[in-house]
């Protein structure tokens, strides 16, 4: 049972030399800048379910960038360089990560005291490591879950959005009950 947290894998990828970075960035030590990440995350994560679970174009937008980031299109490419095949798949990912990034850095700075500009960089650096952290939870996902769940593993995308299928990955992705 190897429940790792999503804050967890995205500092396990971090690795110490971005996470001297971020420090650098917020003018604290490793251990601030692991709080800080791990507050940045949450919010990030739950942000995203929120707008996951909206029935609006938002949530479409991005129930759409989950199964595309959960269907990497060149997989033997995706072993090359530690998450660039999930930077290949996620480009509308990225481009919805980017979209809630501001609202993020603002809730985190109301909530740590951080100016949110700071924080913000914080999110740019963070963006590129949650995607690869995305990629890497959807691959095993879909090996671990995809023969236990019927119609899941031949065709998530066309799952319906609201139960079962995309749910499901979601709920893998950003590591599941978690509100």
């Amino acid at each position: 049972m190897s429940e790792s947290s999503f804050q967890d894998e995205v500092l396990g990828e971090l690795g110490d030399e971005k996470l001297t970075e971020i420090a650098g960035l917020l003018g604290t030590d490793t251990d601030g800048a692991r709080e800080t990440v791990a507050t940045t995350v949450g919010a990030l994560s739950g942000d995203l379910q929120q707008k996951a679970a909206a029935d609006d174009e938002d949530g479409a937008e991005v129930r759409q960038a989950f199964a595309e980031a959960s269907e990497p299109p060149l997989q033997g490419v995706a072993t090359l360089g530690g998450g660039l095949g999930g930077l290949l798949g996620g480009g509308m990912m990225a481009g919805v990560l980017a979209k809630v990034s501001k609202p993020v850095a603002n809730a985190v700075a109301k909530k740590t005291g951080i100016p949110a500009a700071t924080v913000s960089r914080v999110i740019e650096v963070l963006i590129p490591v949650v995607l690869a952290v995305f990629a890497k939870r959807a691959a095993a996902g879909k090996a671990g879950a995809g023969a236990a769940t019927a119609g899941g593993a031949s065709a998530p995308g066309a799952a319906p959005a609201g139960a079962g299928g995309l749910g499901d990955l979601l709920g893998q992705i950003l590591g599941g009950g978690k509100k």
